[in-house]
């Protein structure tokens, strides 16, 4: 749902949507072959819909055949100095949704809204976005907020999932991993969404390298890909996005690392630029050709 803006060029928000509007939204994800879906908070904000409006809205996504087998939160930094306390209730909020809707994860993060620079760029990546701090007082603080969202998560049967973003606490493998073992609970894990590391314009650690550290923990999924140019002789980096099979990650090989180790979770399939939700609809055929088809016998 990342193509579908929460603001409507009428100034109108996305909450206050009638159920018919909802339902012409919905129909471009049907139509284009989805049987399952994440609402996105940058879409819709389903955990602070009221009773009855979620209630509609699930009647309406059921309409059109589709589930809710996991949702997302995005640019809702759980360590904020001003609103990461407001962000950890609504994570509370999201996470007892999350069950009342049949959904098994949730994914979490530490990045927080685009600035100006970065809503004016052609790809938002190529601005240098919030950094977040890493003095020791910080992480405890991002450990102790993750520890009490996981046992609510846990106590709900739940999944969390922490995903990976430049400049963020889990911007590198070796964070990510440091700070899922430091929390210590089964139910946290990593988003592994390598890609938003991949498209930066400068160095970061080989793709397979990262997989290497990451695989053992990985859970709730973002998946998308880019073309990757480094340039030796002169240090420029230049990326633009592609389908998950003609991109730099090789996929196939990304995620037989984490079915290795166990990993069972649900994907989400993104896909900036273009018309990213047909690439994205090409993105799901993919992975369902490279997934291991479930042993039949006769």
């Amino acid at each position: 749902m990342i193509q579908y803006p929460g603001t409507l060029p009428d100034g109108r928000s996305t909450q206050n949507q009638s159920a018919e509007e909802w339902s012409a939204t919905l129909a471009d994800i049907a139509d284009a072959g989805f049987t399952e879906l994440d609402p996105t908070d940058g879409w819709l904000r389903i955990a602070d819909l009221e009773p009855s409006r979620l209630d509609e809205f699930m009647g309406v996504a059921a309409s059109h055949g589709l589930t809710i087998p996991a949702i997302s939160t995005a640019r809702k930094n759980l360590i904020d100095p001003a609103v990461g306390e407001a962000h950890v209730a609504y994570g509370h909020r999201v996470l007892d949704t999350a069950a009342k809707v049949g959904a098994s994860a949730v994914s979490f993060g530490f990045f927080g809204p685009l600035n100006d620079a970065q809503k004016k760029a052609l790809w938002f990546w190529t601005v240098q976005g919030e950094r977040n701090p890493t003095d020791p007082d910080t992480w405890a603080l991002a450990v102790s907020r993750l520890r009490d969202l996981g046992q609510h998560a846990s106590d709900l049967g739940l999944e969390i999932s922490l995903e990976m973003y430049e400049d963020t606490l889990i911007g590198t493998a070796d964070g990510a991993v440091r700070l899922v073992t430091d929390v210590d609970l089964p139910n946290v894990k990593i988003n592994a969404d390598i890609g938003n590391l991949i498209r930066l314009h400068r160095p970061v650690e080989h793709w397979q390298a990262m997989m290497e550290k990451i695989a053992p923990f990985a859970g709730f999924w973002h998946v998308k890909n880019y073309t990757r140019i480094e340039d030796e002789t002169t240090g420029a980096v230049m990326t633009a996005p592609a389908p998950l099979e003609f991109g730099t990650i090789n996929y196939r090989t990304a995620i037989r690392m984490a079915l290795a180790h166990g990993f069972r979770s649900p994907f989400l399939v993104e896909h900036y630029g273009g018309d990213g939700l047909s690439i994205s609809a090409t993105n799901r055929d993919y992975l369902r050709r490279i997934l291991p088809r479930p042993e039949t016998t006769a």
